[in-house]
């Protein structure tokens, strides 16, 4: 996802998103976000590290967990966001293709919110 903001400000947009994303959105104790979802219950833990752009996480559901790599990285004026997500074996392709529709669009409200002056 190419984003029209610096590295370092999407890196801080990106993790302080939960609360704007998701009304109900609560920071635990352990620095995770706990969430309403259509499956229930979620949550997602950064393991950030600012110097190197990394912002890998975990999302968990009531349905399954995700180990998420993530990175952003300048591109000239820009940012890139990299993010790879492999299918936990408990879901279907089924499910899988639709939570890739689903992560699509909040991307995209990210990438919104992201470059809102």
């Amino acid at each position: 996802m190419s984003v029209n903001r610096n590295t370092g400000d999407v890196f801080d947009a990106i993790l302080n998103a939960p609360p704007k994303m998701m009304p109900d959105a609560v920071q635990n104790n352990d620095g995770s976000w706990s969430f309403s979802t259509p499956r229930g219950i979620a949550s997602l833990k950064f393991m950030e590290n600012k110097d190197r752009g990394i912002l890998d996480h975990q999302y968990s559901d009531d349905q399954a967990t995700f180990n998420v790599p993530m990175k952003v990285v300048q591109s000239g004026d820009e940012s890139e966001v990299i993010i790879t997500v492999e299918k936990p074996e408990v879901l279907t392709d089924e499910q899988f293709d639709e939570r890739m529709v689903e992560i699509g669009s909040v991307f995209a409200n990210l990438k919104t919110l992201i470059e809102k002056p």
